[in-house]
Formats: structure tokens, sequence, C-alpha cells
């Protein structure tokens, strides 16, 4: 996957002829590629029939494929709804899955027997992790989904997610001219707008259908992707990933499981943390400066025979950050909570699964090396919003959740989720042994006074610290 936001184009169509359509379609300058985003060259791309628009456009194709290109082209243009076309992101993440992976490997129905097996791991899982978190069960079902199930499935999570961002991007469309000014060019603001959501849809849904092919789950990227209270796995996916790691089918599967079910016990049972993690997208959101130069400059040249060009303005990247207080503080809140949550899981799991699976250590350094050479969630932050998760930080976050497991408890460990406000922070992360050894005000005196007043007592409580005999 590209780390360029929002850098995807249409996935190529497999010619009719095989091999040799492949060879003929490079050689007449087809375009059957990312390069390309429609499947057809435009004018200036290059081709036969330069001086004639419909031939350049249009020449290489076969009857089968022209029907598409004008669907899509009329797609594009007609577009009214919201920053992102998802109807057109549903239809390309669908067509990405049914291509396969780049291995070959095509999706595939789930049959009974993986249905049964998904089920009995998450069964057994939530089991092991009684014994690892105070947090109860999250799951109330079990599924196991293929490919294009899951697409369907994280959809509404995805639009959740990626609306605010285009919602700036294509917002900034509009803004560019002088407002004297927009009503005169009223159709061409709509026509850039309608352009804009179609080619985020088309880019999302690139980047959702290759996600397809690498997730074993709903909540590979530490966010709940899928419906709540429903802890899923991809057979096909959980068996790519055990491959070639010698170990176990079975185990593999129990331990994914157990991740699976971890972070479903997390969001299920934390009731503001999903709106605090979808929120820090939202206010990234907010503080991202659109290169309105950039922007003015593809306008003032645009040709509408050649929408491709907008392509490649939102490939090289029209938008960044703000350098302000407020966005600084948006990403560092979503890339600290986001630490947090896949640093629990992985000490909670560790702890449930270290005792009763041989393969655990080598399973979760695995999955580490997996996030840190960049893993799904690294990827898709980064290719959608533009933020890149450090492995640093969630390795700090698993270090710092085993500590306190060692200082406090479980019971300790887990009421920090509590309140957002008593997570440890960025700087506690670089300093973990600082904030599990740091002094706890001790609230049984707090509660020893709210006990006290409701039965009419006017006694002051002594309010001290953990582990301080000189206050």
């Amino acid at each position: 996957m590209s780390d360029t936001p929002f850098g995807f184009g249409l996935p190529p169509e497999e010619p009719d002829d095989g091999d040799e359509g492949k060879k003929k379609d490079q050689q007449s300058g087809g375009g059957q590629g990312p390069a390309n985003p429609f499947g057809f060259a435009f004018p200036g791309a290059g081709g036969s029939g330069a001086d004639n628009p419909f031939a350049a456009m249009f020449g290489s194709m076969n009857p089968g494929d022209l029907g598409a290109a004008f669907q899509q082209l009329g797609q594009m243009l007609s577009y009214e709804g919201g920053p992102v076309n998802w109807d057109m992101a549903k239809q390309i993440a669908r067509q990405t899955v049914s291509q396969g992976t780049a291995d070959g490997t095509k999706d595939e129905s789930v049959g009974p027997a993986e249905r049964t097996a998904v089920e009995e791991a998450v069964r057994l899982a939530d089991l092991w992790l009684d014994d690892a978190t105070s947090l109860p069960s999250g799951a109330g079902s079990a599924v196991a989904w293929s490919r294009a199930e899951w697409v369907e499935a994280t959809l509404p999570a995805w639009k959740e997610l990626v609306d605010p961002v285009a919602e700036r991007v294509g917002g900034a469309m509009g803004d560019i001219l002088p407002e004297e000014m927009q009503a005169m060019a009223g159709p061409l603001i709509g026509m850039m707008k309608s352009m804009g959501g179609a080619m985020f849809g088309q880019q999302i849904g690139q980047a959702v259908g290759v996600l397809a092919g690498e997730v074993v789950g709903s909540t590979d990227v530490g966010l709940p992707l899928g419906p709540a209270g429903r802890a899923a796995l991809l057979p096909l996916n959980v068996e790519a990933f055990g491959k070639d790691l010698g170990v176990a089918k079975d185990e593999v599967r129990l331990y994914l499981a157990l991740r699976e079910a971890a972070h479903q016990r997390l969001f299920a049972h934390v009731p503001w943390l999903r709106s605090h993690l979808f929120g820090a997208v939202e206010g990234y959101a907010r503080g991202i400066k659109v290169d309105t130069a950039k922007l003015e400059d593809v306008v003032g040249q645009f040709d509408p025979q050649n929408p491709e060009e907008l392509q490649q303005a939102l490939q090289q990247g029209m938008f960044q950050p703000e350098d302000t207080p407020e966005q600084k503080a948006a990403l560092a809140r979503l890339e600290t909570a986001l630490a947090l949550v896949e640093g629990w899981v992985d000490a909670v799991v560790h702890a449930a699964a270290k005792p009763r699976l041989s393969s655990a250590d080598a399973l979760r350094e695995t999955l580490r090396r997996r996030r840190a050479t960049g893993g799904p969630a690294e990827q898709t932050f980064a290719t959608l919003i533009g933020l890149e998760l450090r492995p640093r930080r969630l390795r700090d976050a698993s270090r710092l959740w085993a500590s306190l497991t060692d200082a406090r408890g479980v019971d300790g460990r887990d009421a920090l989720w509590a309140h957002p406000d008593m997570l440890p922070t960025a700087s506690d992360l670089d300093d973990p042994d600082g904030f599990v050894h740091r002094e706890q005000l001790d609230f049984s005196e707090l509660d020893k006074m709210l006990g006290e007043a409701a039965g009419g007592s006017a006694e002051k409580p002594d309010l001290k610290k953990k582990d301080d005999d000189t206050e």
C-alpha cells in the first residue's frame, strides 16, 4: 500500500485475451495501472490518435471496456453526495477483493467448518482472558468473514473516519475563488466537487480492498471497524498469516482470536473510547491546511477532458497538517490513544497465552515485526489521513501496561480505563516506569467522607498519598 495520502488508482481490469492482451495494452498506452485511474488514455497522455480526442481517449479499448469507461465517467460527473462517493468506494473495494492478492490468493466463501472453528476459538479465548483482565467479555457473537464480507461490514466505520478529512480537502475546492466569482463558476465548482468525491471514493475503495487482503480480524487497525460486540476473523487471511511460521494452524487461530476478543472487551466496556478515538481523527481533520496555491494552479489549468490531473494532484498531496498547538495536540491524542489500546491488548493477550501456548512468544514477536515493518494500522492511517503510527509507542505502551499489572494488579491496571484523564500521556510513554511508580492518591478516605456525609456526619477526611510519610 502506498504511504501517499489518498494515493491509489483504480485497480486494473484483466484483459480478455490474457497475457497477450496485457502486452498490447501496455504498448498502446492503455494505462491499465495506478497512473491512469480510469483505465483509458486521456488527451496528451500518449497513445494513438492524439489529434482526435475520442481516439486518444478510447482508441485502445475494446467495445466491452468502452461502456464501462463511459459509465464510470458518468458516475464521476453526476455524483452530488458528500465528500466521498461511497457507492464507488464500495464497488472498487469489491472489485479489488475479487482480483485477489499479490500472491494470487482469491477470495472465497467461508465454509461451515471454518465458521465453527472461529466460534470455538473465540469462545476459548474469552475463557482465557477472564484470568488476564477484569473487563468482562465484549463479544456477544463470533463470525468468520470472507474478504468481501469484511469490506461490507467495515465501510460504515471507514466513512466515519475518512469523511472529516475528505470534507476539509473537498471544501477547499469551492473556496479558492473570490466570493463574487463563485456564482459565475458554479458549474465548474460543482463538477470539481463531484469529481473530487469520485476520486476520493476511488482511492478509499482501493485502500480498503487491499487492506481486506491483509487483515485477520475486525480490529487490526486498533479501531472497532465492525459491528459492536461481534468478534470476527478472516479464515483465509489467518491461514496466509500463519503459512510460513511453523506454528500449528489451530494455535495461530487461537492467538489471533485472543487479540480480537481482547479488543472487543476494551471497546465494549470503555464507553468513551470509541468516540475519543474517532473524535481525535475529526480534530486532526479540522487542522488540515490545504495547499491553496497548488489547488489554484490545478484548477486554473484543469482540462475537463483530463480529470486524471486532479488525481495526480491528490497523489502529490495538496494538504498537510497545520503546525499549530491544536493540531499537534490532536495528532498526539490520537497516536497515544491508539498506542495505549494496542499496548494493552498486547500485554493482556501475552499474559493469557504465555502459560498455555508454546508458540505465544513467537506469535507475539511476529505480530510486533509485522507492525514495525508497516502493518495494516500504520499503512492505513498513513494512506487515509497522513498519520503513521510509530511502533516504538506501541512497545512502550505494552511495557507500561505489563509494569502496571505487576505493581497494581489486574484490577488496578484496568481501572485506569475508567476515564480518559486517568490514562498515561505521551510523556508517560517516554517514562513508563515513572508513571507506574508515581504516587497515587488514596481515595479510601474520600469514599469514607462521602458515606459519612450521607449519614449526617461532619467529620473531615484525612486525604493521604500512598507510600508518602512526609506529607
